[in-house]
């Protein structure tokens, strides 16, 4: 008896299922939006860290509320000055007030974070993850920036109730002035974390930078009390540019368009000058 002979193999044509599938290529969109919620978790990730960071909430935000209220408890920094242009002491220290909130962010607080996670070896790590070294550099940016805007509220709200000083009469100009003021002061302390090899160094060369820039911004004497040569240099600087721009929209003005394009400059160029001597690692 023969066995049955067995029955051929379907050719592929006989089955669909014998067909070779077909593999969806992958879509295009999906590393942009990988890549967009890496860095939302980094921001989300650095917004926790810096909410353990009382230290750098204290002097960002209270410091210089504090001194501003020390300023104005002084009774002849109440008094109407003619040297001030008719305005009192303490009308012209809330805008340093403000500014003082800029300058810690940027040169205090912002460059040993950067510069830590440089010298552990973070940056370099974050390298190979999804999530790019850039997105952790965007978050801490974002972060010190927003923090130090909102910080300016604190003494300019204080200053009113306390010591009846006029909100801002210029509005538009006084936002324009205070954006650019913020923008600059963490370009230079982009800067300052370009140039730190290590965290150490960061906090050396931000405290050798931060005491000029306490000065040119008028935390010892306002801008518009020093002699009209110190002045006309001092404006030459982000901060004085930025310290004369606030005065003249808090009292009613338009910023000079020349302090303006002060503080624009020197972000470009402290920016462009970060971009191109920071290292990953």
């Amino acid at each position: 008896m023969t066995s049955p002979s067995p029955s051929p193999s379907p050719s592929p044509s006989a089955s669909p299922s014998a067909s070779p599938s077909v593999v969806p290529s992958p879509s295009h969109s999906a590393a942009p939006s990988a890549s967009l919620s890496a860095s939302t978790a980094v921001l989300k990730a650095e917004a926790r860290l810096f909410a353990r960071e009382p230290g750098s909430h204290f002097w960002i935000i209270a410091f210089p509320t504090i001194l501003m209220t020390i300023i104005g408890l002084i009774p002849v920094f109440r008094e109407v000055s003619d040297d001030l242009g008719g305005r009192r002491f303490i009308d012209l220290y809330t805008q340093v007030a403000v500014l003082l909130a800029m300058i810690f962010a940027g040169l205090q607080a912002m460059p040993p974070v950067l510069t830590g996670y440089r010298e552990r070896g973070i940056l370099r790590r974050m390298s190979t993850t999804p999530v790019r070294p850039g997105s952790l550099l965007a978050a801490q940016l974002l972060l010190h920036g927003a923090v130090a805007l909102c910080a300016a509220v604190l003494p300019i709200t204080v200053a009113r109730i306390a010591f009846d000083v006029q909100l801002p009469r210029n509005p538009g100009g006084y936002a324009l002035a205070l954006v650019l003021a913020t923008v600059s002061a963490l370009a230079l302390g982009a800067m300052v974390a370009a140039l730190s090899r290590t965290q150490k160094a960061a906090t050396a060369i931000g405290s050798a930078v931060f005491f000029p820039a306490m000065f040119t911004a008028g935390v010892w004497l306002p801008v518009q009390s020093m002699p009209d040569t110190l002045a006309g240099i001092v404006g030459f600087t982000p901060f004085g540019a930025a310290s004369e721009s606030l005065a003249r929209a808090a009292t009613g003005s338009w910023p000079a368009w020349d302090g303006l394009a002060v503080m624009a400059v020197w972000t470009l160029l402290l920016t462009g000058a970060a971009a191109r001597w920071f290292r990953w690692e």
